[in-house]
């Protein structure tokens, strides 16, 4: 088991960077928000009623299972005097006693079973807020695409009215009258389309969370992390709440098969009674023991749990390796896009500018037409592209903030 954890010296690695939470980006809702959207989602509440119920299953494990019984007995007794028949009862009290440390033990199943409802909801919020971050992201990104194709259809109407001028002016033909009111169309069907995936983002953002995004809510700067990559990733071991609830699986596993072998020696069974006898002339009082005998079902039980605790030994190690090898992809996609949402940037200004400079251009009879919605055309899809890259980038910068739980209180699963 020594060299199956391997991960546990990273956690003894300084983590002062961490200590102070970045400040929340602003591009993200507000802590208490988030708090409050996250708490409502369905797979939060089904884990907080987990939660609840983990609780009445520890106490119910606690109390154990055994309960006092009570027997009675009756029968009538022929005595051979020839008298007449002795009426006997008996009433007795009974109830088994948990030995070999089976009540210590049950007391930490209770609290095994409470530990891991607590990291299965922590698990929840955790998957709770990213859903949220990924659909507020989306949201955010749907609002901007339609400001850049209303933006687009304001250029291809200042396109259509330049060739209308010239037009005019004899220096257009009706073809060109007709291209550029063509393009005009595309663009408000992209515009249209546009709309309607801002309304879908809000509509999910609004079914999910029932959360709605702010009237000055908008798309931010892609900020480097605040810590070095070996720092996040300590961290994210360390708060990593799937793997808190593959630890708290293993100790249960572990509680669950040492009970399995303290029953190996079963619970005697306990009774005080009184009973009547030769016609009520006799009255008994007196204490009874039974002690059952284990058999080869108590063997085999308590073995097969054994090794069930090893499965859950072998599945806590390969979720520490997940967790590891999950880490580093996040960390390595959040680098990588925010430098593609860099290099986009630049592509969609430089393309934003000559698509103006083409305008110009052509109202001074510089250029043709082809060449002006040839500009107009490169300069959407490069701000669209651009659009896509700052999204992808905020997602996975959201990311890194939730897996480390700096943000939104997650820091107190």
């Amino acid at each position: 088991m020594r060299r199956a954890l391997p991960w546990v010296a990273a956690l003894m690695l300084p983590v002062a960077a961490l200590a102070q939470h970045p400040p929340s980006p602003s591009w993200l809702p507000s802590a208490a928000q988030a708090a409050a959207w996250i708490d409502q989602d369905a797979s939060v509440a089904l884990a907080r009623h987990g939660t609840a119920a983990a609780a009445h299953a520890a106490q119910a494990v606690a109390a154990g299972s055994h309960e006092w019984a009570l027997r009675l007995q009756a029968q009538r007794r022929q005595l051979q005097d020839g008298g007449t028949a002795s009426r006997e009862w008996l009433a007795q009290l009974e109830r088994p006693l948990r030995v070999n440390g089976k009540a210590a033990l049950d007391g930490q199943w209770g609290d095994a079973e409470q530990a891991l409802a607590r990291a299965l909801l922590g698990e929840a919020r955790h998957e709770s807020a990213r859903a949220l971050a990924d659909l507020w992201v989306t949201a955010l990104a749907a609002q901007r695409r339609e400001a850049i194709m209303a933006e687009q259809v304001a250029l291809a109407e200042a396109n259509l009215r330049a060739v209308q001028q010239r037009r005019r002016a004899g220096d257009a033909a009706l073809l060109d009258e007709q291209q550029a009111q063509a393009d005009l169309g595309e663009v408000r069907r992209e515009l249209s389309q546009a709309r309607t995936g801002l309304i879908k983002a809000k509509a999910a953002l609004q079914a999910r969370f029932g959360a709605e995004l702010d009237a000055d809510a908008a798309l931010g700067e892609v900020e480097a992390p605040a810590w070095v990559e070996a720092e996040w990733l300590t961290r994210v071991q360390a708060e990593a709440d799937g793997l808190k609830a593959r630890q708290a699986e293993a100790q249960r596993a572990r509680i669950v098969a040492a009970r399995a072998q303290a029953d190996r020696i079963p619970d005697p069974v306990v009774g005080v009674f009184t009973a009547s006898e030769a016609r009520g002339r006799e009255r008994l009082v007196g204490l009874s023991l039974t002690l059952p005998f284990g058999g080869s079902h108590r063997d085999q039980r308590a073995l097969q749990w054994a090794r069930e605790a090893d499965m859950a030994a072998s599945a806590l190690l390969q979720m520490q390796r997940e967790v590891d090898l999950q880490a580093r992809e996040t960390w390595a996609d959040a680098a990588g896009s925010r430098e593609r949402w860099q290099l986009s940037r630049e592509t969609a200004r430089l393309a934003g500018e000559t698509a103006r400079l083409m305008q110009r251009a052509y109202a001074l009879g510089e250029s043709d037409l082809q060449a002006l919605l040839l500009a107009r055309r490169q300069a959407a899809q490069s701000a669209v592209s651009a659009l896509e890259a700052q999204a992808e980038a905020l997602r996975g910068s959201a990311r890194l903030l939730i897996d480390a739980h700096q943000v939104w209180g997650l820091d107190h699963d």
